[in-house]
Formats: C-alpha cells, sequence, structure tokens
C-alpha cells in the first residue's frame, strides 16, 4: 500500500430524530410543507440544517493558540492590496438603481 493512502469515509445510515410537535405548530408545519411541495421530513430537515448554520456562523467567540492568533493579528494589520476588479464591481450601479 502506498505511503500517500487516501482515506475514504464510510457512509452512514441515516439517523432518527423524534420530536413531540403541538397541534398548532404541526398544523403550520403542515400547511407549510404543502405550499413548498416538501415532506415534513424534507422541510423540517431544511429548516433545521438552515437554523443550524446561522448559529455556527454567527459564533463571536473563537480560541487559537499563540501562533495561530499571532497569525490572524498580522493579517488583519497588513495593509490592503490593490484590488481592481473589486473596484470595479463596488462601483457599478445596483440592477434597481439603474
Amino acid at each position: 500500500m502506498s505511503k500517500h493512502t487516501v482515506k475514504t469515509r464510510r457512509k452512514l445510515p441515516p439517523k432518527n430524530i423524534n420530536l413531540r410537535v403541538k397541534p398548532h405548530a404541526r398544523s403550520l408545519i403542515d400547511r407549510a410543507c404543502a405550499v413548498m411541495d416538501k415532506t415534513i421530513t424534507d422541510f423540517v430537515l431544511d429548516a433545521a440544517c438552515r437554523e443550524a448554520e446561522d448559529v455556527l456562523l454567527d459564533r463571536r467567540l473563537f480560541t487559537l493558540n499563540q501562533t495561530a492568533y499571532q497569525a490572524f493579528v498580522d493579517a488583519l494589520d497588513a495593509p490592503t492590496q490593490r484590488n481592481p476588479e473589486l473596484k470595479r464591481l463596488l462601483s457599478r450601479k445596483t440592477l434597481w438603481e439603474n
């Protein structure tokens, strides 16, 4: 076997999440599923994943070791680079301004 073997991930079977839902909430979710033409599983999973991504992206606290922290501070303190493409993009009128 090669020294540089790539590890493959084994696909795990899906796991169940069981919820107890009050009738009003279930009715609301059922109506939304009908409008979106989605199963309740797809609808709830999409909503839960979207919320989970928002929560994780909104994390304000992260920890770094001293080396990583210094690299982070150096990147923040570094002078900006000229970027003509970005300047052109930001100076364009938006679609609703035309």
